[in-house]
């Protein structure tokens, strides 16, 4: 499995070290051993240039996904086979790290977990879980929370996790 983790913004310090390895136990804890994916660490300014040509919406998000393929749960258009016989691409994830540092001050987390946090949600959205139905949002949630739990991130204050 691979992380690329590229830190494209100056405001924010960041443990990338650990970051990389919290995303390195997400994708094993949800089976993708060779999965790959792409974290790029960018500023409000550059996120919300991105959410706005893709997305059609103003203002910076804490995080994007942009998977490689589409379906449900790491469904493929391509078959596990051949899954098996080249790279699991899975796509890529953007944070905002001035998002993120904004939402640990008000959550009570620190900056690093707020980052924890929102990588494993963006890895979760590259792999099929989504915000959809009540059932598929607490399944997603409950997976999130056990993967945080798995990389030592404490719960914050005031929002599920």
């Amino acid at each position: 499995m691979a992380i690329s983790l590229r830190n494209r913004q100056k405001k924010v310090p960041v443990e990338t070290r650990r970051l990389r390895r919290v995303g390195e136990r997400a994708l094993s804890a949800l089976a993708r051993p060779t999965a790959e994916c792409s974290v790029s660490l960018v500023d409000d300014s550059a996120m919300a240039e991105l959410n706005h040509a893709y997305r059609g919406v103003t203002g910076p998000p804490d995080v994007l996904a942009f998977p490689m393929t589409e379906g449900r749960l790491g469904a493929t258009s391509t078959s596990p086979r051949a899954r098996a016989e080249g790279p699991d691409l899975l796509g890529d994830v953007v944070i905002s790290a001035e998002t993120a540092a904004r939402q640990a001050r008000d959550r009570g987390r620190d900056v690093q977990g707020e980052l924890a946090l929102l990588l494993v949600h963006g890895i979760l959205h590259l792999v099929g879980y989504g915000h959809g139905p009540a059932e598929a949002r607490r399944r997603m949630w409950q997976k999130q929370r056990r993967i945080l739990e798995a990389c030592g991130v404490r719960r914050p204050t005031g929002r599920k996790v």
